[in-house]
């Protein structure tokens, strides 16, 4: 039983990052390449496990969550730092791209099967979203969006086993690594989508209490699951043959599996757009509070006008994209890839505190082959990032000669 406990509670990092834009960045990545991206979802999920549980292990070790140890191994004394700031900013705004997508993913959800002002639904979930973060326990809404990312799970894997997609054509997209040509945003986003940078300081909130072995394990089973969900989106994707839209996928869908299979896609964009839309402003409150506040004191408890401040800041951006009438799909595959960009930058400094002797005593700090799998996975997202900017640039550049 403890063990499952602990399996729903890491679950919470699964259904952060299985939201609107895993949906929309899977299935378009299937829609427009087949299989030939799987690849990235397979590093993604990887990398995702060992960061989080560095993450994880500095928390179980020392205490401290991950924003509180960044801020003592570059600020020295109590107070606002530039490496602290930096980091709370970078992770605020990645919070704020990824709400916009999620209140736009799960009204595009609904839609799907209520005929609906998409201005009200936005203004519902995310006053829904704002009843559950105002309770002020994580452990709470943890235990919730379990339950939403099961829900989700099953829509889209029971879709993908029906598709009976081509074993060794799947095989090969996920051991062979290449980026055809238009294809750098889109593997950026999965990798964005799939690695959050915001989850890093929500996953080292979670393992508070926790003990090194229970952690690791509900890390490995709970974000290998949202892994399997995002390949089965991926595969479902891979139905449409070209372009995205989700009235046709629904559509799509329906024609090969039965009328049913509009309303599981309904219910899935919406449980990972609704559970994604508390985990983004929850996880960027933790990071401001650790990383500029500290997390000591009850002025930056989770009941805290502060707390609450970062939270409904990061919310109400996203509600007001939705209240515009933003087009969900674009927004949400951008909201991915800006992420992609932001995610080295945490993970160096991730890497970097792991081997604080200082911090984490000659037995916590990161092994030969630990330190091994960062550095390539760090290395792998500095590259992925890079190759994202040189590609806006010649976009930008091209627009300005046209």
């Amino acid at each position: 039983m403890r063990r499952l406990l602990n399996i729903l509670l890491w679950s919470v990092i699964a259904a952060a990052f299985i939201g609107p834009g895993t949906v929309t960045t899977c299935a378009q990545a299937g829609s427009d390449f087949g299989f030939a991206l799987a690849w990235a979802l397979l590093f993604s999920t990887v990398a995702c496990i060992v960061l989080q549980e560095a993450a994880g292990r500095i928390t179980v070790l020392t205490g401290h969550e991950l924003g509180t140890a960044i801020r003592q191994r570059y600020g020295g004394p109590a107070g606002i730092n530039q490496v602290a700031t930096l980091l709370a900013a970078g992770v605020v705004l990645g919070c704020a791209a990824y709400q916009a997508g999620n209140l736009l993913g799960a009204v595009a959800g609904v839609r799907l099967v209520v005929d609906a002002s998409p201005t009200l639904l936005t203004v519902v979930c995310g006053a829904g979203a704002a009843a559950l973060l105002a309770t002020g326990s994580t452990r709470w809404i943890a235990n919730i969006l379990g339950g939403l990312v099961a829900v989700m799970g099953v829509a889209f894997l029971v879709t993908a086993v029906r598709l009976a997609p081509d074993a060794g054509a799947l095989l090969t997209g996920l051991l062979i690594p290449r980026i055809p040509s238009g294809s750098t945003v889109l593997v950026l986003g999965l990798v964005g989508t799939t690695v959050v940078p915001y989850n890093l300081f929500l996953g080292s909130a979670l393992a508070r209490g926790s003990r090194l072995g229970e952690m690791r394990w509900g890390l490995v089973l709970a974000v290998g699951g949202g892994g399997l969900i995002s390949l089965g989106v991926l595969v479902v994707g891979t139905a449409l043959g070209g372009g995205l839209a989700y009235e046709r996928l629904g559509a799509v869908l329906g024609a090969r599996l039965g009328s049913g299979a509009e309303w599981s896609l309904a219910v899935g964009l919406f449980a990972a757009g609704f559970s994604s839309a508390i985990t983004a402003p929850l996880a960027a409150a933790i990071a401001v509070r650790t990383l500029v506040g500290g997390a000591e004191g009850p002025q930056w408890s989770e009941r805290s006008s502060r707390f609450r401040a970062v939270w409904l800041g990061v919310l109400l951006f996203g509600v007001g994209f939705g209240v515009a009438g933003v087009q969900p799909i674009p927004v949400i595959i951008l909201a991915q890839a800006f992420n992609g960009l932001l995610l080295p930058l945490v993970a160096v400094f991730l890497w970097l505190t792991m081997n604080d002797r200082r911090l984490l005593g000659d037995h916590g700090v990161n092994t030969f082959g630990q330190n091994l799998l960062m550095g390539v996975i760090v290395a792998a997202c500095l590259a992925l990032g890079l190759r994202g900017l040189v590609a806006a640039a010649r976009n930008a550049l091209a627009l300005l000669g046209g």
